[in-house]
């Protein structure tokens, strides 16, 4: 069968999280949340970069990056801050107010979800959920680069009701902490993720660029297809417009145009989020991590990390390893 590149890549950036926060709101109310790297030590120790979410079961709000125009949202919108940005939920456009540093400060992950309630005192209401995925963004997260700052699913794009069932699922289970909660909320952020971002993908108009419009081409998608199922084979350019069906300048034309760089970079770049992913949660050794990567020795596959990452392989296991202790 053929690989599911999507899938692919969200299990070698390690997406995991949990629903943390559930908010009931009078107006006049806001919400302030800093930066996604300031708040993800304290609710996911050792994760390298934070996706916040907020989805909004009643009521309506306004919700955006801090500075910047705010979106109206409805019941069933969600709005998701896929680069971690500082971002504002409130009742209106406009409002701030200084981030609660010391509840940041005091949150641990045992002491999660958190029940907030913002009464204003007015009849307009809002009620919203919401959540945390973490994921790595070093060295190589080719989705994450190709999402906006800000990427908002109208409820329209939810009425099937999968986003809210799996959005009600994840509240449940870290509010229940049953036996295999953590099990069931990573898959269950999994999925909502990749709902998100399907939803986004089908709004993407045709001349879109970037690295999820090269999914959707035929072309470009076989050409990643492949590249992902077997990163370790060492494909030239040649035999991977041969296994595609196109000419090879065809290819590197189409592939550079949607994704930004040639293919074999492209591939260069994917082997060392592989090679990081297996230093951080392997005891492999440099040798066996660079012939699973698709290099001939540790010195070879050592000497192009370093030159790609900034340090060298082992430095990086130990960073990560001194991150979770």
């Amino acid at each position: 069968m053929p690989s599911d590149t999507l899938s692919t890549v969200l299990r070698a950036v390690r997406l995991t999280g949990a629903v943390f926060f559930s908010i009931d709101a009078s107006a006049p109310w806001v919400a302030d949340t800093p930066v996604a790297r300031e708040l993800g030590p304290y609710i996911m120790a050792g994760v390298e970069h934070v996706i916040e979410y907020h989805f909004v079961t009643a009521g309506s709000c306004y919700g955006g990056i801090v500075d910047e125009p705010a979106l109206r949202l409805e019941a069933g919108d969600i709005i998701v801050f896929p680069q971690g940005d500082a971002n504002v939920m409130s009742s209106a456009p406009g409002m701030r107010m200084p981030s609660d540093h010391a509840l940041i400060r005091g949150l641990r992950p045992e002491h999660l979800p958190v029940a907030i309630k913002r009464d204003g005192g007015g009849p307009e209401r809002a009620e919203l959920i919401c959540g945390f995925l973490g994921c790595d963004a070093r060295p190589f997260n080719p989705l994450l680069s190709a999402l906006p700052r800000v990427l908002r699913v109208p409820r329209a794009a939810t009425a099937d009701g999968t986003l809210e069932s799996l959005v009600r699922l994840a509240l449940a289970e870290s509010k229940a902490r049953r036996a295999g909660s953590d099990a069931v909320l990573t898959r269950v952020s999994e999925l909502l993720f990749v709902e998100v971002v399907r939803r986004h993908l089908d709004t993407l108009p045709p001349e879109a660029s970037g690295w999820l419009a090269g999914l959707r081409d035929a072309t470009v998608g076989r050409a990643l297809e492949k590249l992902h199922e077997r990163p370790a084979h060492a494909w030239t350019l040649d035999e991977l417009a041969r296994d595609v069906g196109v000419s090879r300048s065809v290819l590197a034309e189409r592939f550079a145009a949607l994704v930004g760089v040639p293919p074999i970079q492209y591939l260069a770049q994917w082997r060392m989020q592989l090679g990081a992913t297996l230093l951080s949660t392997t005891k492999m050794s440099l040798a066996e991590i660079a012939e699973q990567v698709g290099y001939g020795s540790e010195a070879a596959f050592s000497k192009a990390y370093k030159r790609a990452v900034g340090v060298a392989p082992a430095e990086w296991r130990r960073g990560k390893r001194d991150a979770t202790a």
